[in-house]
């Protein structure tokens, strides 16, 4: 008698999140830590069924790999946001920034 294997739950999303993970680093690391973050929660979970009984379900290979993804995806955030803090930090807030800008605008002639 053959089981009857079926899809792990959540195997698809945690893959979707983990890859919104590494390009929502791109928004200031602040969306991609968040699916970075709920992705490896929901992959954790994943994990402990599969290893409960793993020839009854298909799927973990997306499980795996959305947990690299969220992963990266939170290492790329992390240091997005380091950057962020710091440069707003040492160009003294956003009058800094705007006073750098204006400066370079006039260098190279904008």
């Amino acid at each position: 008698m053959e089981i009857q294997r079926q899809e792990l739950p959540n195997s698809t999303l945690i893959l979707v999140f983990g890859i919104l993970s590494i390009i929502g680093c791109c928004c200031y690391g602040i969306v991609g830590m968040v699916f970075g973050i709920i992705a490896m929660l929901m992959a954790q979970k994943a994990t402990t069924i599969y290893n409960e009984n793993p020839e009854m379900y298909n799927g973990y290979q997306n499980v795996k790999t959305g947990k690299i993804l969220a992963i990266i995806g939170i290492v790329l955030s992390a240091l997005v946001l380091i950057i962020g803090i710091v440069s707003f930090i040492i160009f003294d807030g956003l009058e800094g920034i705007e006073e750098m800008q204006r400066e370079m605008m006039e260098q190279y002639g904008g």
